[in-house]
């Protein structure tokens, strides 16, 4: 039976609906209220604008009901805006669309400063290598840290793409790393959505023939509608550069190595023991005391000497008591020789 072409034009529609769905986003396209990040351009606010043509910014404490808004841009295309650095880099935070009177006539978009990091982590030891050095067969993955997760959240948006960049020895860059099971992630767009967000361990460093020894170069950007050509300043959509150090040894570690592998984990200090040269010891000096008053001598054993005791000269009597003996004898010899005499 033949379908009416009014019912067949019914059928059609009905069809066509089915099959396409209902009309997606894009990363682009911002809703009322949306967030959007210096640099980016090509924007549709369409949604954002609710048919008005202008937009403006207010200071923090200024007043939104009673007082005019320190910045006006006039929008001459809603679906090819830029948010340019020159025109917003002083004035982040919310941007109000205004009616024709130029009062504020509710909130268009939020402008942000992005920021992006990139962190390497040595998945086999379990610890931060940014800037360090990576014993040759342990695993890497990465840490991003960002503020641009918002633009996941816009209709039709799952994930923010941000492409990790690893620079080998030679100055060559991957656009893939191999894990130790010899899967390939690849490092383009990668979809970031949330922060921090790590990788798996995508960057088995043991495979030689892929990743010769030496020092890697890694960073990580994202050009999400052309941010990257508009603002290209480090730390905004393009991270600061940090390097790892792929090899067998630690670096700080001098000398002849032990032969059991150094893990990253506890760093072996190695110890250089010099035997030093016999050297003569530095004689004492000796110091003699000085005698002085207060000073206590040395003892000195010194033998004393007992003075020997000198005899008296004898009188001429050898025997006391006999001297009156002799007296008297003497005077009866006298007195006898005069006797005679006579």
């Amino acid at each position: 039976m033949a379908i009416p072409f009014p019912h067949f034009r019914i059928l059609f529609v009905f069809i066509l609906v089915f099959f396409i769905g209902p009309a997606s986003g894009a990363i682009n396209d911002i809703s009322p209220g949306g967030t959007v990040f210096i640099g980016e351009q090509g924007l549709d606010i369409t949604h954002a604008m609710a048919g008005d043509s202008q937009i403006g910014w207010w200071a923090s404490a200024a007043s939104i009901a009673e007082s005019s808004p320190s910045q006006i841009i006039s929008i001459s295309s809603l679906t090819s805006f830029s948010i340019t650095p020159s025109a917003f880099a002083s004035y982040t935070g919310s941007w109000l669309h205004l009616d024709p009177a130029g009062k504020a006539n509710g909130t268009a978009f939020n402008v942000v400063d992005p920021n992006l990091e990139i962190r390497v982590e040595d998945t086999t030891v379990g610890v931060d290598v940014t800037d360090k050095w990576v014993s040759t067969d342990d695993e890497i993955r990465f840490r991003i840290d960002t503020n641009l997760v918002p633009i996941a959240q816009r209709s039709g948006v799952t994930s923010v793409p941000i492409t990790i960049k690893v620079q080998d020895p030679s100055g060559s860059t991957y656009s893939s790393l191999v894990n130790s099971a010899g899967t390939a992630t690849s490092l383009v767009d990668y979809p970031i959505t949330t922060t921090p967000q790590y990788t798996a361990a995508i960057w088995d460093t043991g495979q030689r023939s892929i990743y010769s020894p030496g020092t890697y170069v890694i960073w990580a950007e994202c050009n999400v509608n052309s941010m990257k050509d508009n603002y290209n300043n480090a730390g905004k959509t393009v991270s600061q550069k940090v390097t790892v150090q792929n090899q067998d040894h630690n670096p700080l570690i001098t000398g002849n190595y032990p032969q059991t592998t150094a893990t990253q984990g506890i760093t072996p200090v190695m110890t250089t023991i010099t035997t030093p040269l016999p050297v003569s010891p530095t004689p004492a000096v000796v110091k003699t005391p000085t005698i002085t008053s207060t000073t206590i001598a040395p003892v000195v054993q010194t033998e004393t000497q007992v003075p020997t005791p000198v005899a008296p000269t004898p009188s001429p009597t050898h025997s006391p008591g006999f001297e009156g003996i002799f007296a008297g004898v003497a005077l009866m010899v006298a007195i006898l020789a005069w006797c005679r005499k006579d």
